[in-house]
């Protein structure tokens, strides 16, 4: 089967939109039901209990998880509340522990999914499983690496697949923790209409306060769900606290989701995503456009330390017929080029000014 004929159906059991959540490290019997026990007095539609049992670091000597312990506690999470339950796996072994823990929903980690072999043991450790297991998106920005991992999964029988866009990592410190790349996920959506999306908005913001927003765009141009770490204490929480939310937050995050209806097709559809796209790029322009300005604060605090004049007639003309040829290479008017240019142009030499003369 190729994976544009897989139709996978299990979020047919669920209302929309799935909400999973849970803390994002299991820490102790009591943290973890305390957790539990919270979110289900809000009565907030949350029909998935998620923890991380194992927790890949970056660096090592951290917590990397309790291990198979906190799989007990999953077990008493869905025997006293109800809750379904599910985890991140990151090796065969982390497999067997939870399905024989019979932990009802699987994901594969970013970090997981940007290595082949890994996955390539991950799936054929699940081989056949009817449980659903959702992929992360790889931590750098490739498509190929996400859809990838989605087929080595199906080449093992596994059919009740869905995706995460949890962000993707980079050089530059931005107000995302991951960058949300929108363009990226909302290509593997066009691609693969049939494979559910859930967007995790803690790992794209690391912080409590971008939350909703992330939540809400990423209904608007109709995800299924998403995956947001709750804590019974954030702030005491073991690992990634500052983007961990209480159970009565995520109540009231969930109760202001407006849901756009995924019958609706042709103009309402295509502006969302267009929108969605069009506040992607300009981000990422601001973002370039204050790298750049940083850029000119050392060029000027080189020219003023060399007593070199500002103004480079020489410089322009290579910025401007640089810009005239990218025009032409584009399709792009160059007149709006050079204006663009001239524009970014001037802010510069005013950025370099200021340093001339200690402002």
């Amino acid at each position: 089967m190729d994976l544009k004929e897989l139709k996978s159906s299990w979020t047919d059991a669920f209302s929309q939109p799935i909400m999973i959540a849970g803390p994002c490290s299991a820490e102790s019997e009591a943290q973890m039901l305390e957790t539990a026990r919270r979110i289900r007095e809000t009565q907030a539609n949350v029909p998935i209990f998620r923890a991380g049992i194992w927790k890949p670091r970056t660096k090592p000597n951290g917590f990397e998880g309790v291990g198979v312990i906190g799989l007990n506690w999953l077990k008493k999470v869905k025997e006293e509340y109800g809750f379904k339950t599910a985890t991140e796996v990151a090796n065969a072994h982390h497999v067997f522990a939870a399905l024989e823990a019979d932990v009802d929903i699987l994901w594969i980690g970013a970090r997981s999914t940007v290595n082949p072999f890994t996955v390539q043991e991950i799936a054929m450790a699940l081989r056949g499983t009817d449980k659903p297991v959702l992929v992360k998106n790889p931590v750098n920005p490739d498509l190929a690496l996400w859809i990838g991992a989605l087929e080595r999964l199906l080449g093992q029988d596994i059919k009740n697949l869905g995706v995460i866009h949890r962000g993707f990592s980079t050089y530059q410190k931005t107000k995302y923790r991951n960058n949300p790349n929108w363009q990226i996920a909302l290509d593997f959506k066009s691609q693969f209409p049939d494979i559910p999306m859930l967007i995790d908005p803690s790992h794209i913001c690391g912080n409590r306060t971008g939350l909703a927003d992330i939540t809400q765009e990423a209904m608007n141009v109709g995800y299924q769900g998403a995956i947001i770490e709750t804590h019974c204490s954030p702030d005491e929480a073991w690992s990634d606290a500052s983007q961990q939310i209480t159970p009565e937050v995520l109540a009231g995050l969930i109760g202001n989701l407006k849901m756009r209806n995924p019958g609706v097709e042709g103009f309402e559809g295509d502006m969302g995503r267009h929108r969605t796209l069009i506040s992607d790029i300009d981000f990422q322009l601001i973002e370039l456009l204050s790298q750049r300005m940083k850029i000119s604060e050392k060029i000027g605090k080189l020219k003023k330390e060399n007593d070199i004049a500002i103004f480079q007639p020489d410089r322009w003309k290579v910025i401007t017929e640089y810009a005239n040829q990218k025009a032409i290479e584009t399709g792009m008017s160059q007149e709006f080029i050079e204006k663009l240019f001239k524009a970014i142009h001037e802010e510069s030499i005013e950025v370099q000014n200021s340093i001339m003369i200690n402002r």
